[in-house]
């Protein structure tokens, strides 16, 4: 039966692209290479219709200069907030004022039932930049593949930089951990081992079978 479910999961593992992660490049089973880039959020309702319409053509002004292809990701988790209810029941377990007391436990009971109502969401935006050898011409050995993409890719990261800070948008290349913390749960759901992933990359990423 074990042995069964470790060859459930290695053939799952076969449907990762991911061959590899080195500093910020994701080197991928089908000969390409690509960098992510996390791009933190703005709340567009808070802003001035005057903003909003600068924001939007910032937006269309950006889509209009790239000369390479882009992909846009939009990542919605649920955040698990029962460490946090925890915390509020140890403030009213450590104070001396009873006023303070049921305040919080009054806090308390309206988060509970916000959060029955409605899911509390932490959503992250990522932009994903790709990689072919044919862009430069480059076969034979992997370190030179390697080389010639981190090189391009840097060049496009930095392109795409200079066009999000002209958003006022603030925006960073994930480096190896990040990519291997952001695929782990991905594809697992949560970050178990993570250290250890980030240290030794052949670890799996898909951690247990899908059925």
């Amino acid at each position: 039966m074990k042995q069964s479910a470790q060859k459930t999961k290695a053939t799952t593992q076969k449907f990762i692209e991911i061959l590899d992660i080195i500093d910020n490049v994701v080197i991928l089973a089908s000969g390409n290479a690509c960098s992510v880039i996390e791009v933190q959020a703005t709340n567009f309702a808070l802003l001035s219709q005057e903003e909003q319409n600068v924001r939007v053509l910032s937006y269309s002004s950006l889509l209009n200069s790239l000369s390479f292809p882009i992909q846009i990701l939009i990542r919605s988790k649920k955040i698990d907030i029962s460490s946090y209810l925890r915390l509020l029941d140890d403030e009213v377990a450590k104070s001396q004022n009873q006023l303070l007391k049921n305040q919080i436990k009054l806090y308390k009971d309206f988060v509970q039932e916000l959060v029955k109502v409605n899911a509390v969401l932490d959503k992250k935006f990522y932009i994903a930049i790709s990689y072919t050898g044919l862009e430069s011409g480059i076969l034979g050995s992997r370190e030179n593949f390697f080389l010639s993409a981190k090189a391009k890719l840097a060049t496009k990261a930095e392109s795409l930089h200079a066009m999000l800070r002209r958003m006022n948008l603030s925006a960073k290349t994930l480096g190896k951990e990040e990519l291997v913390k952001l695929f782990h749960e991905v594809y697992n759901g949560d970050f178990d081992h993570i250290d250890k992933i980030a240290q030794n990359i052949k670890y799996p990423f898909v951690k247990r079978a899908i059925m």
